[in-house]
């Protein structure tokens, strides 16, 4: 499934190009490419949630990242379906309970992450596989905890808070795909 994913999807510029090489690669040589014990790099998945209604988009802080991000995170063990592991951790990041992919079910952007050093980890990366996931019910969220907010935002303010993150490519996705 991983793999076919990968070779179905298109990279837009060299980085993602890059990007999707190294994930390539990784998904045909690791006996699991979602085990976090896999480091330097092993894959997430993630999701940016829209209300298409309101053109609107939710965000989560981030404390170990110390940033505005899209929900998302790393597979259960035994999960192997990109997409199911974003609706599932979507949800449970949010407490929204209609999300379903939006406009469709496909890959809407393929990156690698770096992520900072923790008590538990080494700085490692995430090869994070992004989908988009709307809601009709956007007053139903509520942050899995104190330590993680979420804020709904208009794609341009989101914009303004990812700045040069990587996030920003995913934003600008969306954008073009909310018009």
């Amino acid at each position: 499934m991983l793999s076919g994913l990968l070779t179905e999807y298109w990279a837009t510029g060299e980085t993602e190009a890059a990007d999707l090489e190294r994930m390539t690669r990784l998904a045909a040589s690791a006996p699991d490419p979602w085990s976090r014990g896999l480091l330097p790099l092993h894959f997430t998945a993630s999701a940016l949630v829209v209300h298409p209604p309101t053109g609107r988009v939710l965000l989560r802080w981030h404390a170990r990242q110390e940033r505005w991000l899209q929900v998302g995170g790393h597979g259960d063990p035994g999960e192997r379906d990109p997409l199911a592991i974003a609706l599932r951790e979507a949800a449970e990041e949010t407490g929204l309970a209609d999300l379903t992919p939006w406009p469709d079910a496909a890959l809407r952007h393929a990156v690698i992450c770096d992520v900072r050093a923790s008590a538990t980890e080494s700085a490692h990366q995430h090869a994070d596989l992004r989908f988009i996931l709307a809601t009709q019910e956007p007053n139903a969220v509520k942050p899995e905890n104190d330590l993680s907010p979420l804020r709904w935002l208009t794609v341009d303010e989101a914009l303004t808070l990812a700045g040069a993150n990587n996030l920003s490519r995913t934003l600008d996705r969306v954008k073009a795909l909310l018009r």
